[in-house]
């Protein structure tokens, strides 16, 4: 089943030629979840192909411009298109009021049932679930309220092996061991008991994707995303500006790296760079110096996990 991250965005506050304000689409089988909005990012699912009417969840970490501004164009081009589906919106407390007071205002009536989950940010907790993943929170430390989210892959069931399978099975027998329960001998056939680990394979782990926002260096988060598949870390700054990140509540590359590390994570990728650097292979440089497999979060950028 497909577990992929597309990056929409990857700058900071000051977008520039290229470098668009934070969104990324994380699609896990038939599920598109969005995460962050900034400006522009009905433009850049447009840009890449992505089905707008696709998206199942918005997530929003704060409410600073660059990570939600994009939300106003992107509901109304939803309710243009006549949107029926659902959406649902899980973010800060506030961007509830933010959104209703822009569509007061505007006169717009949506044409499709909007339902917004407020998070706790300072907590870890379960925020949402589905078929396909469960999705909780990680504690950022910004300038105001500010959340990450963990992404976990519902388990999957462990995958028949064909040559394994006795003859003659029924369809109801071939749907019990489908759903991991063992058959009990069948008398009427001759058939004996059947254990289901015996015709089957384990199913691959559960894929993990951690998503972490603006934020102070925080060590404590490596315990929250340990083992993780996929992390993304902001890395505004290089560490000659580390006191600059300390004061603006941003991370440098390798504060980032340090992380990555810290947590055993399998890939780092690093993005929300500050628009004085023009080139980010210094970024890049300062990373992997720590933690070799980091990439940069940049535009379009698509990994499978």
């Amino acid at each position: 089943m497909q577990f992929e991250l597309q990056i929409l965005g990857s700058a900071s506050a000051t977008p520039m030629t290229g470098r668009h304000p934070t969104a990324q689409l994380l699609a896990v089988g038939e599920g598109r979840y969005l995460i962050d909005c900034g400006e522009g990012t009905q433009w850049r699912l447009l840009e890449h192909r992505r089905r707008l009417s696709s998206l199942r969840v918005i997530f929003i970490s704060h409410l600073h411009g660059d990570h939600y501004f994009g939300l106003f164009g992107l509901l109304g081009t939803l309710h243009l298109q006549g949107r029926q589906e659902p959406l649902l919106i899980v973010g800060p407390p506030g961007l509830d009021l933010v959104l209703t007071t822009q569509a007061m205002h505007s006169g717009v009536q949506y044409g499709f049932n909007l339902t917004f989950v407020p998070v706790d940010t300072e907590a870890h907790a379960l925020v949402y679930e589905d078929a396909l993943v469960r999705v909780s929170t990680l504690p950022m430390r910004h300038r105001v309220p500010c959340c990450g989210y963990l992404f976990e892959e519902q388990p999957r069931r462990d995958r028949l092996v064909k040559e394994s399978l006795p003859p003659g099975l029924s369809p109801a027998e071939l749907a019990q061991l489908a759903q991991g329960h063992d058959l009990p001998a069948n008398p009427a056939t001759g058939r004996p008991a059947l254990a289901h680990a015996a015709v089957s394979t384990p199913a691959a782990p559960p894929r993990r994707y951690a998503f972490c926002s603006d934020t102070l260096y925080t060590p404590a988060l490596a315990e929250l995303v340990r083992g993780a598949d996929l992390l993304y870390h902001e890395a505004t700054f290089l560490e000659e500006l580390r006191e600059r990140a300390a004061q603006t509540h941003h991370s440098t590359a390798a504060q980032a790296a340090e992380l990555a590390c810290a947590a055993g994570v399998g890939l780092l990728l690093i993005g929300h760079f500050s628009s004085r650097y023009k080139q980010l292979t210094a970024h890049l440089a300062e990373a992997q110096a720590i933690f070799p497999n980091t990439e940069l979060a940049t535009e379009g950028l698509v990994v499978a996990v």
